[in-house]
């Protein structure tokens, strides 16, 4: 590339020279004719005297006018030698970067496009201006629908950004799943210079059903085709991209393309790289009809304007219609039909270098698109094996889409300098919430924690749910991270009922998860639980908005609020569905203990009834849940009256009282505050009796804790006096806010707090 750069400041000096070394020294005899910047009037030569002293003076000056003539020619023969190597090297520059196949496929422009074709791209090289203006948007469109799409989709966003230079603007044509996971998505990652549409793929639904499809990608496989239609009337052209690209460029270099269709191109693709459509691959194999190889859809430059004008809609459906009567069906989706349009009409496409679509199916030529791998612009994993495909260099490919996937998306929040951002509430709303905050307080962190906004993916796997007919469903609500992650499966062997996880995740973590959640039967069998990642930021354990995250997003009319350290007794779910309607919860403001205890062994064999876990615990081998350590937090259960008890019982409300409850959906949220270690789950119960919750004990139900080690949170609570300071702190403010909420009747908590 340095050779390069250099050999075009010669070829451009060589320029340079040749045009101006002429004028210059014209310039240079004219003002001979100059004195103290004003005109000379000369005479003819005849009129001149014809002294020795003039002839002699004069005939010296013609000599040495003469001298430097002959070596201003012999400098642009030089320099003109020099500008012919020049381009005679060219062109061969050109051919070492990138193969012969480029010049050969992109066909359809002229020479000087395709040269620019082929060099464009490497934003590295010198003297290139860039064609896309610096805060120019760029608009991409994505089909992405359902819960593994919306999965993928992130690495795409996530290679787009970490080139990105432009603003972007992102028209997503989803269903309800995918919308529901994108928008809480992007709005919890509030990365700036970026605009999010969303276009119901329901509703297009109805547009492309009559075409029978056999692509794995179903119906939404075949909405490229109405884009023209679906897409704003006064947009004029859009990059659309497969959920299963990556890219290793900046986006604007392909935006730049647009600049090159000439006439009627309205499409931009690339050559398909495999045989399909030549129709050799096995026998009988009967392609839809395509140009040659046909080109691939997994990377489509629109002209959408044009496209309107030329009545798309018509063209495309005419085209589908005829080519159906004897192909029945589409085998590869909205690419068959593309293609049966190019046939017929090739004027349409401008074919791009093959770098910008490499295809890493099966039994492609995609190895013939680059020599190096600063020639990789898009990759396309557009083989139903994906990441196991076969492929010459598939291992770093492989590790390219796992840089992506696992990169911390966090640190593509960044700012794009010099480019208006359009304001958002959200973030205006957040600074100022923080520029409220005194950054010299001791306590800043913990308060700073409590504005945080963490991105959320919700739904992070495949999620079911069908209701029950009796309205009494119960779902168990909790939160993780990766160090309890060997808890879930005990924990749906205990509980069949629906169940709502939030986990505190790295993106790398999210990985591990999936991995592991993938290679687990237990897990695998299991569609009705809901996992919600959560990624790290910052210093503290944000435990209460993980547990808001995981109940607002359950499906049900009640929840149990457990933590993910407890393993319900077996058959619980079903109890906890007959207590609803035992005890009315629908119509009363109730929250149902569930009494917890805890073993010291992380090998128990589990109680299957509550006669053998007295029998356990007056044995020694169970424990009333921390008696040895906070005795307050579950004394007010009355574990004594729980012994024989076979009704359910009501207990009072009593300083640091946090037992695990069953409420209605609609109850108050945690308070986000308390973070880490410490009144998490204390302040939560507080909140409820002060809007007059009735605790009511479960006679027949109980949880036990499994043993772990310490928490990170709970060592620093113990370790650090600060920390305890700050805790106190909070508590003091929390109780301060309630009074005011709450009036009169919150003074007790005051008063408790001060007694214990």
């Amino acid at each position: 590339m340095l050779g390069i750069c250099r050999g075009r400041r010669k070829f451009l000096a060589a320029s340079l020279t040749v045009l101006f070394v002429p004028a210059i020294t014209w310039i240079y005899l004219f003002a001979g004719s100059f004195e103290d910047g004003k005109p000379v009037s000369l005479p003819p030569l005849e009129s001149q005297p014809h002294s020795p002293r003039y002839m002699a003076s004069s005939q010296q000056e013609r000599e040495s006018l003469e001298v430097r003539m002959r070596e201003v020619e012999e400098e642009n023969r030089v320099l003109r030698k020099q500008l012919s190597l020049a381009q005679s090297r060219s062109p061969l520059h050109h051919r070492g970067n990138h193969s012969k196949t480029f010049s050969m496929e992109e066909g359809t422009g002229d020479s000087e496009s395709l040269r620019a074709g082929i060099v464009a791209g490497n934003s590295s090289e010198c003297g290139q201006q860039p064609a896309v203006e610096k805060c120019e948007t760029i608009h991409v469109a994505i089909v992405c629908a359902g819960y593994n799409a919306s999965r993928d989709v992130v690495t795409l966003v996530k290679s787009v950004l970490f080139h990105r230079r432009n603003p972007l603007h992102f028209h997503l044509i989803a269903d309800a799943i995918a919308k529901q996971i994108l928008a809480t998505l992007f709005q919890t990652w509030m990365v700036p210079a970026v605009h999010i549409d969303f276009y119901d793929a329901d509703e297009l639904k109805s547009e492309v059903s009559w075409i029978p499809n056999k692509h794995y990608s179903g119906i939404y496989g075949l909405m490229k085709l109405v884009l023209t239609k679906t897409l704003p009337s006064n947009l004029e052209r859009v990059i659309v991209l497969d959920t299963d690209i990556t890219f290793a460029t900046d986006i604007a270099e392909l935006w730049a393309v647009f600049h090159k269709f000439k006439g009627q191109q309205v499409l931009g693709l690339v050559e398909n790289q495999s045989d399909w459509y030549l129709g050799n691959l096995w026998k009988n194999h009967r392609p839809w009809p395509a140009l040659g190889r046909g080109y691939n859809t997994g990377v489509i430059l629109l002209l959408l304007d044009k496209l309107r004008k030329m009545k798309w809609e018509q063209m495309w459906r005419l085209t589908a219609e005829r080519e159906l009567m004897s192909m029945l069906s589409t085998s590869l989706a909205d690419q068959d039909i593309f293609n049966a349009v190019i046939k017929q009409n090739p004027f349409l496409v401008y074919q791009l270098p093959c770098f910008w679509n490499v295809q890493l199916s099966d039994h492609t030529r995609s190895e013939q698109c680059y020599r190096d791998v600063s020639d990789l612009k898009v990759i396309h994993w557009n083989s139903p094996k994906k990441l196991r495909v076969k492929n010459k260099h598939v291992e770093f490919f492989r590790n390219l889409y796992l840089t992506f996937l696992e990169y911390d998306g966090n640190l593509l929040r960044r700012e794009l300098f010099g480019c208006p951002s359009e304001a958002d509430v959200n973030s205006e709303n957040l600074q100022k919430q923080l520029s409220e905050l005194d950054e010299d307080d001791l306590c800043y962190e913990f308060r700073r924690e409590r504005f945080t906004v963490h991105r959320t993916h919700l739904y992070f796997l495949h999620y079911e749910y069908e209701p029950v007919s009796d309205n009494t469903d119960v779902t168990l609500v909790a939160q993780l991270s990766m160090d309890r992650l060997q808890m879930l499966e005990a924990i749906c062997k205990h509980w069949e009922g629906p169940i709502s996880l939030a986990l505190y995740l790295s993106d790398a973590e999210a990985q591990q998860f999936l991995r592991y959640a993938q290679g687990s039967e237990v897990l695998m069998s299991r569609h009705n639980v809901g996992y919600h990642i959560v990624y790290k930021e910052g210093q503290f354990y944000p435990v209460n908005l993980l547990r808001n995250v995981a109940m607002k997003h359950i499906s049900t009319p009640y929840m149990f609020l457990s933590d993910i350290d407890f393993l319900p007794m077996y058959g619980l779910y079903e109890y906890l569905r007959k207590s609803v309607i035992q005890l009315d919860l629908a119509n009363t403001k109730k929250a149902l203990i569930v009494p917890a205890f805890e073993t010291l062994r992380y090998r128990l064999s589990f109680p299957k009834s509550k006669a053998e876990l007295l029998s356990m615990l007056d044995m020694g081998t169970l424990f009333t849940f921390r008696y040895h350590v906070w005795t307050k937090g579950h004394a007010p259960t009355n574990f004594a009256k729980w012994r024989t008890a076979t009704t359910p019982y009501h207990v009072e409300w009593e300083a640091d009282f946090e037992p695990y409850v069953v409420v209605r959906k609609d109850c108050p949220e945690y308070d986000r505050r308390f973070v880490g270690f410490g009144w998490n789950k204390v302040a939560h119960i507080m909140e409820l009796d002060a809007q007059e919750y009735e605790f009511t004990v479960l006679p027949n139900a109980y949880m036990i804790h499994m043993p772990h080690a310490p928490s990170f949170d709970i060592t620093k609570f113990r370790s650090n006096k600060q920390y305890r300071i700050c805790l106190k702190t909070l508590k003091e403010e929390f109780q301060q806010d309630m009074s005011r909420h709450y009036g009169f009747a919150a003074l007790k908590y005051l008063t408790a707090e001060n007694n214990s």
